[in-house]
């Protein structure tokens, strides 16, 4: 039986990570043996603890507790703290998710001591190097010895950097096996979609009607931390509210609400609080965000994660960002990239409200992807 360490530490991973922990403990069991280690990168109970509870993921065996700090800082403890935890438990393989300082130090502590990375969310590209998560996602695509991508232009990425994209019997860093297999998040979407219809009561909480209301989410650091961004944000949703009467369903980033009345000019942010349309709520479980995001008109988010959940439960989105590792949904007519400009957020708006006529074809795998992870992880590791 081989023994995997997945680390998590930021929301969307420990999200991602219970897929694989229901192949390990079903399909698996008796194959492979998994440890968790939380890095504790996203320490708040809302943004962790309670994903851990209503998705039904083993506790974690450690947690690093880091916290938060500057990158190098943070990283650092976690690379300390990681190679400790690998040499005592001596795993076949550690598994790593998406582009957070987690992944980063995750791979570079396990490859150092050879062991060997499994990247699952490989090769996605955004081409912009001044984002943290780009240098993350690159640096350990460059140290894993499977790496399992979730689309084709991932695929297609890692090809022209040169990834050879034959498998070999034995994955090594040095000679890496690459494979598209479809979106751990759409097996997750798949599986607790029916359980968030029977037991989410967030619509009913929040009065809302189906189809009536948009959902937006604003935690990026690029939208947050830059006065004019967060502005231009909340100037154009404060406009939808208005001219489109819109109601608009907020979960706020504990982060983005403690900005907002330091950021937001006086008018602007009373025009916020006192608007009865802007639902501004605290953090969402995830099958709370599922019944919002299936429930809504459109999505409007700087998360990644929201982008790809926008299409698989078939909703126009708009991107807060000027570039999206999903190009696929933009490339789709699906999505529309306005950064934090009021002007193109308003103009995005208006066109995906008007094209009825949008298609979804599937992108994203079969919904075994997690599956598929397990069974490559047995057999070349």
């Amino acid at each position: 039986m081989k023994r995997i360490i997945t680390i998590v530490g930021a929301r969307p991973q420990i999200i991602k990570s219970s897929a694989i922990s229901r192949a390990v403990n079903g399909p698996y069991k008796g194959k492979l043996e998994e440890i968790i280690v939380h890095t504790g990168q996203h320490y708040d109970a809302n943004m962790s603890d309670v994903f851990f509870k209503e998705l039904e993921i083993p506790r974690p065996h450690y947690n690093l507790n880091v916290g938060s700090a500057s990158h190098g800082v943070q990283t650092a403890r976690m690379i300390e703290g990681l190679e400790s935890i690998f040499m005592k438990e001596k795993p076949d393989a550690v598994l790593v998710y998406g582009d957070t300082n987690s992944t980063v130090a995750a791979a570079l502590a396990a490859i150092k001591i050879h062991i060997p990375v499994v990247h699952v969310e490989a090769g996605l590209r955004s081409f912009n190097k001044s984002m943290p998560e780009e240098v993350n996602r690159i640096a350990c695509d460059h140290m894993s010895s499977l790496l399992f991508t979730p689309t084709q232009s991932g695929l297609d990425n890692l090809h022209r950097e040169g990834f050879a994209l034959q498998s070999h019997k034995k994955a090594s860093a040095d000679h890496p096996n690459v494979y598209h297999c479809g979106d751990v998040m759409y097996d997750n979407s798949l599986h607790f979609s029916n359980i968030s219809d029977k037991v989410s009561t967030v619509m009913a909480s929040l009065e809302l009607e189906k189809e009536a209301f948009l959902l937006v989410t604003v935690h990026r650091d690029s939208n947050t931390d830059i006065p004019e961004n967060l502005q231009g944000i909340f100037r154009a949703l404060v406009k939808l509210s208005e001219k489109y009467q819109q109601t608009i369903v907020l979960p706020l980033h504990p982060r983005t609400r403690n900005m907002l009345e330091g950021q937001l000019p006086h008018d602007l942010y009373q025009s916020v609080v006192q608007n009865d349309k802007l639902k501004i709520i605290p953090p969402l479980g995830f099958l709370d965000i599922i019944a919002l995001e299936k429930n809504a008109s459109m999505i409007i988010t700087d998360s990644g994660g929201l982008q790809k959940e926008a299409y698989f439960f078939k909703k126009p989105c708009i991107i807060l960002r000027e570039q999206t590792e999903w190009v696929e949904i933009v490339a789709q007519g699906n999505a529309v990239l306005t950064g934090a400009d009021e002007e193109r957020i308003l103009a995005a708006y208006h066109k995906l409200s008007l094209d009825a006529v949008l298609s979804f074809p599937e992108l994203y795998g079969d919904g075994h992807s997690a599956e598929f992870i397990c069974q490559k992880i047995t057999e070349e590791l």
